[in-house]
């Protein structure tokens, strides 16, 4: 017997005041990562630039710490 066997099965409340949210409205709440809108693409695009050998030589600042 858990503490919550008393609730864990009741109906889910809907305030029949209120409509249901659209379905389009309610995916974008969940969707924290919009913000990367074209990360993919952007990656892919590195990714060319690694491939052909066009990226340019890069100094690493390494902090002052030797490797």
């Amino acid at each position: 017997m858990s503490e919550y066997d008393d609730i864990i099965n009741l109906p889910h409340y809907h305030d029949p005041e209120k409509p249901y949210m659209p379905m389009n409205e309610r995916a974008g709440q969940f969707a924290p990562y919009k913000s990367l809108h074209g990360y993919h693409e952007e990656i892919g695009e590195s990714e060319r630039e690694i491939m052909r050998g066009d990226l340019p030589n890069i100094e690493y600042d390494r902090g002052g710490l030797e490797f």
